[in-house]
């Protein structure tokens, strides 16, 4: 699709939006959102006919057109408070797509045989190689957050897991320590496979290409991922191990192994989009409270050959996206709100968060303004009746709030921080880092071996489609209490920003 084309699409889709008419009359207390309303979203945006929201697909195109349309005819207008932009907030994006790579080694001048298919590259340039002996630098940064080595022209090996030294402050995460690694100059920048990830589907999704803003397009020449079963045997041979990278004293080891990778890439720049829409508060200058949840999913992710080409995300996260689409429609017929309420479907989450981060650069409504943060991401995994757990708890005083509105709902909590586990891997992550207060409530959190399970299965698979077996009770609860701690933080009189208490 044309730059023009889709310009003209959007463009279209956002008149089209404007002009629908306004849902029903007002009232106070509307009934609670079904699971039968929820569903019908689902269906809807995780159907074939989307072809898996790719952004920059015509899947996104669809995605966006139902999610206007469908905000505009419950009576939200846009939300981008930009008359030349309505609904749809331009993202900038760079995707690379790998589709040939040459991997080989040697040991001593020997060939020495590693799994081709235990390796997974892509180039930053259409064609980039890379030879030399590997530094292994561990985390990549020390207990003070800094490179522990000089990674200039090096090929790099670093771990995938989250840095851990005893005593250290927050680290940076993996993305950053690669940019890190990107900008000292390094060659390649090499990760090991994350713990638990399935290989065969972790391989697919790099095969599907990645995704970074064009403001901040940094990355090594060559990037990639490697399986235990290669990245083991290179770490034994310089006699190094996982575990040794979180001793305080850990110095990177260069491995005597000469790795030589080419590849082959091709490179598209591109606009996606966020899409916005508001309900107008009562008290303008009162500050606002956002909603969002990631529209995009991995599109047509597999190749011709294969059964079932798309990953449709029906978790992940149609389902979000159907629990905003209901939580709109309940407050924009409900009692007037005194603060704007925002709702945020983002771009390109799953390839980084990356229309959150681009929405926290380049904010519609002033971030000081937003008095909260509202995430809602795979919320189809717990049934009816599931405790709330927050990922967040512990960060930014809303905890009490959030666990009596969920106690007055009828709804137990979990207190433990278990969910902050995934802090970092949630689009309120890049509002945070801001000083937005975020937060992710919901059940799915609260119940780590039916998460893990999904995770491990369907999780960014082809298999993550809307089924009978698809529970969707707690995702009917976690609207319900999004309608509620949305109107509590809507409120002036019960909610404040810190500075003034709450």
């Amino acid at each position: 699709m044309t730059k023009t084309f889709r310009h003209r699409a959007l463009t279209a889709l956002a008149l089209a939006a404007s002009i629908l008419p306004i849902a029903a009359q007002a009232q106070d207390k509307p009934a609670p959102i079904s699971e039968s309303e929820v569903r019908a979203h689902i269906a809807k945006l995780a159907s074939d006919e989307f072809e898996g929201r790719g952004p920059g697909s015509a899947g996104e195109t669809k995605t966006l057109d139902y999610l206007a349309k469908t905000w505009a005819s419950y009576g939200l207008v846009s939300g981008t408070n930009d008359a030349a932009h309505p609904w749809f907030q331009p993202v900038p994006l760079v995707e690379r797509k790998p589709y040939a790579q040459a991997v080989s080694a040697s040991m001593r001048g020997k060939p020495l045989k590693l799994a081709e298919d235990g390796v997974a590259l892509s180039g930053r340039n259409p064609t980039d190689r890379a030879t030399g002996e590997p530094l292994f630098v561990g985390f990549g940064v020390g207990a003070d957050g800094k490179l522990n080595a000089d990674v200039k022209g090096r090929i790099v090996l670093m771990l995938s897991a989250e840095p851990k030294f005893e005593g250290a402050a927050k680290l940076p995460g993996l993305r950053d320590r690669q940019k890190l690694l990107a900008q000292a100059g390094a060659a390649a920048v090499l990760i090991t496979a994350p713990d638990g990830a399935p290989w065969a589907g972790l391989r697919a999704q790099l095969a599907n290409g990645s995704m970074r803003l064009a403001s901040d397009d940094v990355s090594a020449p060559i990037g990639g991922v490697l399986r235990s079963d290669v990245s083991e045997p290179l770490l034994r041979a310089g006699k190094v191990s996982a575990a040794d990278a979180a001793k305080a004293d850990f110095a990177p080891v260069t491995l005597p192994v000469t790795l030589d990778l080419a590849t082959s890439t091709s490179v598209r720049a591109f606009d996606s989009h966020n899409v916005i829409g508001k309900i107008p508060g009562s008290k303008p200058g009162s500050g606002a409270v956002l909603l969002l949840g990631h529209w995009d999913h991995f599109g047509i992710c597999r190749s011709e050959e294969a059964e079932d080409r798309i990953c449709n995300g029906a978790v992940d996260n149609a389902s979000g996206m159907a629990v905003l689409l209901t939580v709109a429609e309940r407050l924009a017929r409900g009692a007037p709100m005194e603060r704007d309420v925002y709702f945020m479907g983002t771009t390109a989450e799953e390839r980084g968060l990356l229309g959150a981060y681009y929405f926290a650069d380049h904010p519609v409504v002033s971030l000081k303004d937003i008095v909260v943060a509202l995430n809602v991401d795979t919320v189809a995994i717990a049934p009816a009746g599931a405790p709330v757990a927050l990922v967040g708890r512990g960060e930014n005083g809303l905890d009490e709030i959030v666990d009596r509105i969920a106690t007055d709902l009828g709804r137990k909590v979990d207190s433990d921080k278990e969910a902050n586990a995934f802090i970092r891997r949630q689009d309120g992550w890049a509002l945070g880092a801001k000083g937005v207060k975020s937060i992710m409530a919901g059940g799915s959190f609260s119940d780590m071996a039916l998460l893990q399970a999904f995770l491990t299965t369907v999780y960014h698979q082809p298999d993550d489609e809307l089924t009978d077996k698809v529970p969707l009770g707690g995702a009917a609860d976690d609207a319900n209490l999004h309608v509620e701690l949305t109107r509590h933080f809507a409120d002036e009189s019960k909610y404040k920003p810190a500075t003034t208490g709450d």
